[in-house]
């Protein structure tokens, strides 16, 4: 009988693995990240800048795929982690610039859609992303790849109470548009004070009512009605390239 893998064969949330050569090169360049382990074959780890205190691995590359989820596009290096240290809401809040975007993602549970709207967060200069800490994934390979480095340089803060956490974007100054496919307004038209935190929902269910009610604004996306609606990452790109260009 052939033996199943092991749960923890491919990182846990208390030690995720990464891989790809982005996603670790921006962890290796990140002061505030520990690398635990790594693993690379000779060729990439002659071109990888490992901290002199970390154990390189050599291997092949069919043995690095064994270390990671079936498929996944290792391209020669794969290191284990722990978590960046908590970033705390307060402080994301306490001098954000005149001019600002913040994320919010009420219940966005897909490690590719956060992973690449972390990307979107970091090219378009958000000040962070926000999400309910029970309903967001951890820390994980398959984000760190979506996010392509953005993982280490966008400040990702957890909140208990979404709804409370909205009304203390207010209190900081943001105007809180809800993207909403039944909105009237488009969002160009949703746009005005400096300070805007974008609130995107889950596909599907959207926004969940407490989140709407706790927006200063809703607001949707001009698509034609060749689309239902547009993925989640896609529709925060948008949103964020409106916001910074408004």
């Amino acid at each position: 009988m052939a033996r199943k893998r092991s749960h923890h064969q491919h990182g846990t949330p208390n030690r995720p693995r990464f891989w790809g050569r982005h996603a670790v090169a921006a962890a290796l360049d990140n002061p505030r990240r520990t690398v635990l382990r790594a693993w690379a074959t000779q060729d990439v780890a002659a071109h990888m800048q490992f901290p002199d205190e970390v154990a390189v691995t050599l291997a092949e590359a069919a043995d690095l795929g064994r270390l990671v989820p079936k498929d996944a596009p290792h391209q020669g290096v794969v290191i284990e982690v722990a978590p960046l240290e908590e970033v705390w809401l307060d402080d994301l809040l306490a001098n954000p610039p005149k001019r600002a975007v913040l994320l919010v993602l009420d219940q966005v549970t897909d490690p590719h859609n956060v992973g690449a709207i972390l990307r979107s967060a970091a090219a378009f200069g958000a000040v962070g992303i926000v999400t309910q800490d029970r309903h967001s994934p951890p820390e994980s390979g398959a984000l760190a790849k979506a996010a392509s480095g953005a993982l280490e340089v966008v400040a990702w803060a957890r909140t208990v109470n979404l709804a409370r956490a909205l009304g203390d974007i207010a209190d900081a100054g943001f105007w809180r548009i809800g993207l909403a496919g039944d909105a009237e307004l488009k969002i160009k038209d949703a746009l005005g004070p400096d300070r805007v935190a974008l609130v995107l929902g889950a596909e599907g269910p959207g926004l969940r009512p407490n989140s709407r009610e706790h927006c200063d604004a809703l607001a949707r996306l001009p698509i034609t009605g060749a689309v239902e609606s547009l993925n989640v990452s896609n529709a925060a790109a948008v949103a964020l390239y409106a916001a910074v260009t408004r």
